[in-house]
């Protein structure tokens, strides 16, 4: 049976798939295979869809679209599993605008209930003459389980989702292109959506990647050490001067990046640490966490903490972290970063070998 959707969600992406498709009434309930699934109702909160093209468009009521089995586990928005079983006519749930698509578990009082969806069955697509259901692992970059080289790793994370990472990111990718170096960015971990790695692009990259060219459309309870690496090796096919990594989500939390904090081979490799924070609490616990679990110094606090003098003295004078607002500051954010750079030892137009560093 053939069908004609309206939207193709950016979850899907790695598949290149068309507006016409084949369904098949055999649905694999694993995550990354392609499902069409109908609207069943209007939403005024939480009702935008990013498509492949990197647009956001409002989904209402009996619209068609194609999203990516996967699950969810975000604090500041809804959560959610792939049920055991799935079959034409059962009602699922749009868990991001991404387009993941699962039985929401648990909903969040600003947002409403989750988007209800039917399922109408699993995408197929024909490989060498042979029809087989679409899956965004087929199109996936292999892991790697241990880095030879790379060049320096810029790394962002937060003390949770919205702390504005993002945003710092992509300053400090424009900061540094605009300072001659040709930068290479990605998005380790997170919950399928590719606005962020687009900002990056946007921003100045010269290479662009997220975990969804890796087949993995959440990053939550997996390895997700091999899958990074497999993207920093990949990243670094394009000889860039460094990479700028932002890790989706909190270190406390789902998604895999306290485990690639924890790693000792990443660590080695890095030579900045930016991290997001919404309060001093969150500062307080990241310089905690840095200087006890991961034994890596931060290079800057970001954040909406950094909003106002209030914060900056607080993390400047007590912490003795240096603080900027990426909004306010971003050129004193991009030389903190630039100093981190020098001091790291390393060239800044070269790759490092595992056995410089140590």
């Amino acid at each position: 049976m053939r069908i004609s959707v309206d939207w193709i969600a950016s979850s899907t992406s790695p598949c290149n798939l068309t507006h016409e498709v084949e369904i098949s009434p055999y649905i694999v309930a694993e995550e990354g295979y392609c499902i069409v699934v109908r609207v069943l109702a209007d939403k005024d909160r939480y009702n935008q869809l990013e498509t492949t093209d990197g647009r956001f468009h409002t989904i209402r009521k009996g619209h068609l679209l194609i999203g990516a089995l996967g699950e969810r586990q975000a604090l500041k928005g809804y959560s959610g599993r792939i049920p055991r079983r799935i079959q034409v006519g059962d009602v699922l749930h749009v868990l991001n605008m991404g387009g993941i698509l699962g039985q929401c578990t648990s909903d969040h009082p600003d947002l409403g209930p989750a988007l209800p969806v039917e399922v109408l069955g699993a995408v197929l697509y024909e490989v060498h003459g042979l029809k087989r259901h679409a899956r965004i692992q087929d199109h996936a970059l292999e892991p790697v389980y241990t880095l030879t080289h790379s060049a320096p790793l810029v790394m962002l994370s937060g003390t949770a989702m919205n702390t504005g990472k993002t945003y710092a990111a992509a300053q400090i990718v424009r900061g540094l292109s605009a300072r001659g170096l040709r930068v290479a960015a990605a998005k380790l971990t997170g919950a399928a959506l590719l606005r962020d790695v687009r900002a990056m692009q946007e921003a100045g990259a010269i290479s662009c990647l997220t975990f969804i060219d890796a087949g993995v459309v959440s990053s939550v309870n997996k390895d997700m050490v091999p899958i990074a690496k497999g993207i920093i090796q990949e990243l670094n096919a394009s000889r860039p001067d460094v990479l700028v990594l932002e890790l989706g989500d909190g270190f406390i939390g789902y998604y895999g990046v306290d485990e690639l904090l924890m790693d000792k081979e990443l660590r080695a490799l890095t030579a900045a640490h930016v991290v997001a924070a919404t309060d001093l609490a969150g500062a307080w616990a990241a310089d905690y966490l840095f200087r006890t679990r991961y034994r890596s110094p931060i290079t800057a606090i970001v954040g909406p903490v950094t909003d106002n003098a209030v914060g900056k003295r607080y993390i400047q004078n007590a912490l003795g972290i240096p603080a900027y607002n990426a909004q306010q500051e971003p050129d004193a954010l991009v030389n903190c970063v630039m100093r981190a750079l020098s001091m790291s030892g390393w060239p800044s137009n070269g790759h490092v070998s595992m056995e410089a560093v140590g």
